[in-house]
């Protein structure tokens, strides 16, 4: 099975650049692109949170737009820049699992061999997210009705700090619950997460979680204690994760661009062993 990531669209009017300068509409549209041309093709999409910069029900008409051109099933989570309500009266007629749950945009799919667990991390006005009693006694709930099937969890805010003072004050706000839950579930294969714009992986509650790079512009690293955040043109990326029942899951992180095609390596006889007695 393979699982394609993509995140942080922050979809705009169009016509109209974020942060100033950045065309992030023809940016998401060249990140379904190149989902849509790669070989195999994925099982599905899953569109980590921030589809919209500011919550419009037009920036909503506009991703349902670009991700109509995708084949195969997508499924999205809301972020810290999209209104919940907005998100589910737009989109929910093209994707109706944004109405499995009543209070909040979270929800399982059970179509594939991986168990999908999508859950809204979203706190209304505020760049953090968190992990309330109701959300995590849901998330209890569907993990009870997994048996077992390898799962992956995927949420816009990671519940995990990365060591950038920036990020880490905007994380998912979760109590000890939530994390023991994962560890009890060693079915679960990832906990994967949008929202910081670059590539990251730790270790988290005994599983691997990761953080999948935006699509358009990329959060600068900054090691140093106290830094805000800032963005820099590095190149945009997505995830790709793959599994089989001999491997579990393992995830490729690629970069979107156009970077020439594929070489065979060519060695030179003088090699160090090659042809070697």
């Amino acid at each position: 099975m393979l699982i394609a990531q993509i995140s942080d669209f922050h979809i705009r009017p169009e016509g109209q650049m974020a942060y100033a300068g950045l065309d992030t509409n023809a940016m998401a549209r060249r990140a379904v692109a190149t989902i849509t041309a790669l070989d195999p093709a994925p099982d599905c999409v899953l569109v980590t949170g921030d589809l919209a910069d500011c919550g419009r029900a037009e920036e909503y008409e506009i991703v349902a737009d670009i991700l109509s051109t995708l084949p195969m099933p997508v499924f999205v989570i809301p972020g810290n820049h999209d209104r919940r309500e907005t998100m589910r009266d737009v989109l929910a007629p093209t994707f109706p699992y944004l109405r499995q749950a009543d209070d909040f945009l979270h929800y399982a799919i059970e179509d594939f061999p991986v168990r999908l667990i999508g859950l809204d991390t979203v706190l209304a006005g505020e760049d953090g997210g968190a992990i309330c009693a109701a959300r995590e006694a849901w998330f209890a709930a569907r993990l009870a009705e997994g048996d077992g099937q390898p799962t992956l969890v995927f949420m816009h805010h990671p519940p995990f700090r990365v060591g950038v003072s920036g990020m880490d004050i905007m994380m998912c706000d979760v109590g000890a619950g939530f994390s023991d839950l994962i560890r009890k579930h060693a079915e679960i294969e990832r906990v994967t997460c949008g929202h910081y714009h670059r590539p990251i992986t730790t270790r988290y509650a005994g599983t691997i979680g990761l953080v999948a790079p935006g699509i358009a512009h990329q959060v600068a690293l900054d090691l140093r204690p106290g830094e805000p955040n800032r963005f820099i043109m590095e190149p945009p990326g997505f995830a790709l994760h793959a599994w089989a029942p001999e491997t579990g899951l393992i995830t490729h992180i690629a970069p979107i661009g156009n970077f020439g095609p594929s070489r065979d390596f060519v060695l030179d006889t003088a090699y160090p062993g090659k042809n070697d007695q």
